[in-house]
């Protein structure tokens, strides 16, 4: 891998005022905030500004500007972890620097969807995130923290469209992650339901019927747990048990293998391969980090998380009985995360993160996180705008 990577940054928006920003911890310099300069190739390390002064404005210009519609330029970054690149259009991004980053540099104040106060608030932005390391470059673009434009030029104003068409159809307030911009009636950006609160869409209980029907489904009857392992009780001279437990099978796609999963008799938890999960709130399958979606030491845990986190996101838990599950299986019944079943239908190739496990898949099964990785990479080209967006290996 080598120490430094070529980025060719595309302008396909139909604006010649669009600016990109080049964001993360310099691997190589003690995981110091870094940025790229104006020039695209200068490091800048900003530093920590005095204790007791918070919110200070950079001390070098960040903004590399991308030209005219259809221009590419081209920068050089080095290795960075939990890189982002940032675009905005007509308007610039506001970074600003508190005391006490890492390496002994500044912390620094990323622009923020969240908070109408923020200096960006009003700005059109979108970024993606990336890790160039020693072992490889690994990218995507993340509908996970906001909706961003990978995808044809009106794909915003489809996946606004989607939202209101299903907030007209099931009362939930999918319409109102729509933020519209300030004066001018034009969305802005789409926030994700895990963000719902800070717009006023309150999904409070959505999810709950559905891990109620999987409690249900997956509630042992007509069998025995002990230590892990099944006994099944036919009915004397009656064939199959009519009443035979559904089982839950999740294929860790790690060393513990497949595990299956019941309700035993008298619990009220899930037990995965010997591992027992609480039911899930519906904060806790939208956020995938809390409740019994919490990672820990537990390897098994771990692995299984992802795979049943999916399973309740993409509303298939009850549907199908072993996960991960294909593309077609997803999104078919309700409650299911609408917003996540819309982005993925208004990219080109179905493909993009829209919540934080979108990048389970069944082994040997089509991605749809949309991440792109490799581990010699000679050029990683990004567009911004959608004008010439396209579906396969084309080169832009």
């Amino acid at each position: 891998m080598p120490d430094s990577l070529t980025i060719q940054l595309i302008n396909q928006t139909t604006s010649p005022n669009v600016h990109a920003f080049i964001t993360g911890l310099a691997i190589q310099h003690n995981m110091a905030r870094v940025f790229l300069k104006a020039d695209g190739k200068t490091l800048y390390y900003p530093e920590s500004p005095p204790q007791g002064q918070i919110l200070q404005p950079l001390t070098e210009d960040c903004a590399i500007p991308l030209g005219a519609p259809g221009n590419t330029v081209t920068v050089t970054i080095p290795q960075i972890a939990g890189g982002r690149i940032w675009f905005s259009a007509e308007k610039q991004l506001t970074f600003l620097r508190n005391p006490g980053g890492p390496g002994g540099g500044a912390a620094l104040v990323e622009p923020s969807v969240l908070n109408p106060s923020d200096p960006n608030a009003d700005v059109d932005f979108a970024f993606c995130e990336f890790t160039l390391n020693n072992d490889q470059l690994f990218a995507n673009i993340s509908y996970v923290d906001f909706h961003v434009s990978g995808m044809a030029p009106d794909g915003l104003e489809r996946v606004c469209a989607g939202l209101r068409a299903q907030a007209a159809k099931d009362g939930r307030p999918w319409d109102k992650l729509v933020v519209q911009a300030k004066g001018e009636g034009r969305p802005l950006r789409v926030l994700n339901p895990t963000h719902g609160n800070a717009v006023g869409a309150s999904f409070d209980g959505y999810f709950e019927p559905l891990v109620d029907a999987a409690w249900k489904k997956y509630a042992q009857q007509g069998e025995k747990a002990h230590h892990g392992l099944r006994m099944r009780l036919p009915l004397m001279g009656k064939g199959p048990d009519p009443q035979a437990q559904a089982v839950l099978r999740i294929n860790t796609q790690a060393a513990p293998g497949v595990v299956d999963g019941s309700v035993p008799s008298g619990s009220n938890d899930l037990i995965i391969g010997g591992v027992a999960f609480g039911r899930p709130t519906t904060a806790d399958i939208l956020g995938c980090n809390s409740g019994p979606f919490t990672t820990g030491p537990s390897p098994k845990r771990n692995a299984i998380i992802p795979r049943l986190a999916a399973a309740f996101q993409r509303g298939c838990i009850c549907e199908v009985g072993e996960h991960p599950s294909h593309p077609e299986t997803f999104y078919k019944c309700d409650p299911t995360n609408h917003y996540s079943r819309i982005v993925h239908e208004c990219n080109l190739d179905g493909k993009g993160y829209a919540f934080a496990y979108d990048d389970v898949q069944p082994d040997g099964g089509a991605d749809q996180s949309g991440k792109v990785d490799a581990g010699d990479p000679k050029v990683w080209i990004i567009a911004v705008g959608g004008g010439a967006a396209y579906v396969g290996d084309r080169m832009p």
